[in-house]
């Protein structure tokens, strides 16, 4: 008997239902610049007028064991927004606006219905970032993946102009931190999430603690390219908390040859309950800090005669920047704090130390 695809394990039927599903949510995020629609070879993008000298920036992510709290709970709609504001932040560390995303899917069997739930979750992400989904891949791959799971990533492009990219080399002393708040883990340490939660069903905060986790990472495109906006020039750098934590990331919006440390106040925002209940749960009290964001997703350096008006308007506009599956999941609206300051080292780090308590220290 001649065996076909199917038989294999691929249902390329399927795999059309899925591209089907996929359209109806990539039209929501058509943007000016887009010039093909899903089903092409390939996606292309106009790059926008007006920019003296483009430069293309890039990020790439996944969404990480955050996934397997989704499958446990059959809920698959949310995290791909996930995917694309791991990628989206990144890239606005460099004062960018993503203008287009493409997505990977991968499973070992295709449900049309599943991956369409993904995939609007991508283009809920793309709608928040204000950037266009101009394509992506499926892949089934039978065996390879247990039934019922699916691996999910993506990467993003902007465009920016060279003079006016943020490269941390405007960072001094006496800058102020200004951080912005996040939903709760992110996309960031859930491996340690999962060996502390066995039972993603119990109850927790008029929840169940799984739909607390899966909460959607905060994009902060909009909010961050407002206030660059009205005040660019005093905005030094910025950071993206993701894996790692503080320790890690907060160092990376130095330029190289920058001697300076993060002096940051532990108690100077509001945080989540889940950081609590997972210290509560056994997770060790200090090494959180260079796991989670641990409430803080986004921290700002900028001058300090205008620390205080920038967090002003973080917080007066935040609420135009809330949308509906951020509502839904009832995620605090932004906020943001003065959190802490830069300051000269004492010594000289050197790279090899970007990563240390020496050089972000946490009081």
């Amino acid at each position: 008997m001649a065996v076909n695809y199917k038989d294999s394990g691929v249902d390329v039927e399927e795999g059309y239902n899925a591209v089907n599903e996929y359209k109806v949510h990539a039209k929501r995020t058509r943007i000016p610049g887009l010039l093909t629609d899903l089903g092409s070879f390939n996606g292309m993008f106009e790059v926008p007028k007006g920019i003296k000298n483009p430069v293309m920036v890039s990020g790439t992510d996944g969404v990480g064991t955050k996934l397997e709290i989704a499958f446990q709970l059959k809920k698959y709609d949310t995290v791909g927004i996930d995917c694309v504001a791991m990628s989206v932040n990144d890239i606005l560390c460099s004062g960018v606006q993503t203008s287009f995303f493409l997505d990977y899917v991968a499973c070992g069997k295709l449900d049309a219905k599943v991956a369409g739930q993904l995939v609007k979750g991508i283009a809920d992400g793309c709608v928040d970032t204000g950037c266009a989904l101009l394509g992506g891949e499926t892949a089934e791959m039978p065996g390879f993946y247990d039934e019922g799971k699916y691996d999910l990533a993506g990467f993003g492009v902007g465009v920016g102009d060279k003079e006016k990219m943020i490269t941390g080399e405007k960072i001094e002393a006496g800058d102020v931190l200004i951080g912005l708040s996040s939903t709760g883990c992110h996309s960031n340490g859930y491996s340690l999430v999962r060996k502390l939660v066995k039972d993603f069903n119990e109850p927790f905060a008029g929840k169940t603690i799984g739909e607390v986790l899966l909460t959607p990472t905060r994009i902060y495109v909009r909010p961050v390219i407002d206030v660059l906006s009205a005040f660019g020039e005093s905005v030094h750098g910025m950071v993206h908390i993701t894996g790692g934590g503080f320790y890690e990331n907060v160092p990376r919006m130095y330029a190289k040859g920058k001697n300076l440390v993060s002096v940051i106040k532990k108690d100077s925002w509001e945080k989540p309950a889940i950081f609590d209940e997972l210290i509560r749960r056994g997770a060790d009290s200090e090494g959180v800090w260079g796991t989670f964001n641990m409430g803080i997703g986004f921290i700002l350096a900028v001058k300090a005669e205008d620390a205080d008006k920038i967090i002003a308007r973080f917080n007066e506009k935040a609420a135009s920047f809330e949308t509906e599956p951020y509502k839904k999941a009832g995620a605090a609206p932004l906020r943001a704090y003065k959190i802490g300051h830069v300051e000269a080292a004492e010594k000289d780090l050197g790279d090899e130390l970007k990563g240390s308590h020496e050089a972000t220290k946490l009081i």
